[in-house]
């Protein structure tokens, strides 16, 4: 186990040269960090695996982004960054009503430069200060977060009277669109290459975890997280929108 002078000599050095080996050290040293940050997130819809990963992004972009020449601690800078990825992370999962792309976007984009500028100020920041750290106007900037109205709409399942409110709905056959949804997936897998293809059906159709899918593959669990990530956003620019949802 590296002493503290000794982490603090290689997280200079780093700096100084960006060598990969010094920040694998460094990433191998702060792997405890990243995991109980991604435990304290973990709920009934979120994967621990899926978090781990988002905490090791996390974790990258803390080694790349950290100085310590300005006399922090590491995990007094890492531990924002790491959660601020998980939160990020969580959020976008959690649409009801997906609004339009570009309004969604936007939205992540706000909330992303909101999540910057309050670690970098200290404090929350103001509709102006976000528009002008994005380049657009307050207006854009309110739209965006109007645009939260589409997360966790009210439950259909509240009851009335001896009924619930969804045994008021008329319902449209919904074989119809997974029908049609699964030739359009079929289509846009095959132009993933044959290995990437495997992977994106034991995550998603086999309901493996990224852990299991190492294991049955003999690839790393970065390794794979990797894969699916490209296949997904490779999948997405196919489509023009999200097609098979987020991780």
């Amino acid at each position: 186990m590296q002493s503290h002078d000794e982490q603090d000599s290689l997280y200079a050095e780093y700096f100084e040269t960006r060598d990969p080996h010094v920040r694998d050290r460094l990433f191998d040293a702060n792997d405890g960090l990243a995991r109980a940050l991604a435990q304290r997130f973990v709920r009934p819809s979120s994967s621990y695996d899926d978090l781990l990963q988002v905490a090791y992004v996390g974790l990258m972009k803390a080694l790349d982004g950290f100085d310590p020449t300005r006399g922090l601690r590491f995990s007094t800078y890492a531990v924002p960054t790491i959660v601020g990825e998980l939160k990020r992370h969580l959020r976008d999962q959690s649409w009801d009503i997906r609004p339009p792309r570009r309004v969604h976007d936007l939205y992540l984009a706000v909330e992303h430069a909101s999540d910057d500028l309050a670690q970098e100020l200290g404090r929350p920041p103001t509709v102006a200060e976000i528009g002008h750290e994005l380049g657009i106007s307050d207006e854009r900037v309110l739209d965006a977060m109007g645009a939260a109205a589409g997360r966790h709409l009210p439950s259909l399942e509240p009851p009335v009277e001896d009924t619930v409110l969804a045994d008021w709905l008329g319902k449209d056959d919904e074989r119809l669109d997974r029908i049609e949804g699964a030739m359009l997936f079929e289509t846009l897998m095959g132009h993933l290459p044959a290995v990437d293809r495997r992977l994106v059906r034991m995550r998603y159709a086999d309901a493996m975890s990224q852990s299991q899918i190492a294991r049955a593959v003999g690839r790393s669990q970065m390794s794979v997280s990797r894969a699916l990530t490209r296949s997904l956003e490779r999948l997405r620019t196919l489509h023009g929108a999200d097609l098979v949802g987020a991780e």
